[in-house]
């Protein structure tokens, strides 16, 4: 990523703005996870219903800690041991937009090791909302030219990296209960 870009692209984070991003995953529409209206604006333009939350990424376990505050040790083995990404459900967030959660009070977020993911995370020192960049119902788009129009035009800054690269499929979600308890959502 260009330092250019990764200024417009954070700068954008930091003023409550929405960007459109490859992921670890998908194409994805990312927005500080901390912000109501930004994640609002990301329901609005997905035309999505208001009782989906979203998926986050994080650069750390520590960085989930602080909104997680009954956080299961048994997620430290699981995420060392993912071979794919891997989406958490954490019950009883905190310090997080109300748009993210689920109506449990639960948030998805997924510890990510892509490059350009963990530069805008680090810059803005928050987790990042990562939805799937299409309207709520849709196909996800794997390449960047498959994204509607639409989107592109209501987002305020595109990172212009793996244009024409596939990007992988979605993460495999598994569900952490206050018991520790699992649940796979999607493998």
């Amino acid at each position: 990523m260009t330092d250019s870009n990764l200024i417009d692209a954070t700068d954008c984070l930091k003023e409550g703005g929405i960007i459109l991003f490859p992921t670890d995953t998908i194409w994805g529409l990312g927005c500080d996870a901390t912000n109501e209206a930004a994640c609002q604006r990301i329901m609005d333009l997905k035309q999505r219903p208001e009782d989906k939350s979203f998926v986050l990424l994080a650069d750390s376990f520590q960085m989930i800690e602080k909104y997680i505050p009954q956080f299961p040790d048994v997620c430290y083995d699981l995420g060392d041991l993912a071979e794919k990404p891997l989406t958490i459900i954490y019950p009883n967030a905190k310090g997080l937009a109300t748009a993210v959660l689920a109506a449990d009070g639960s948030v998805g977020i997924r510890l990510t090791k892509d490059p350009i993911c963990l530069k805008l995370i680090r810059a803005i020192r928050k987790p990042i909302v990562a939805t799937s960049a299409n309207f709520s119902g849709e196909p996800h788009p794997t390449r960047f030219a498959e994204i509607n129009q639409q989107i592109k035009d209501g987002v305020d800054a595109i990172v212009m990296e793996r244009l024409e690269e596939k990007c992988a499929t979605p993460s495999q979600i598994i569900k952490i209960g206050l018991d520790s308890s699992i649940q796979i959502i999607r493998k």
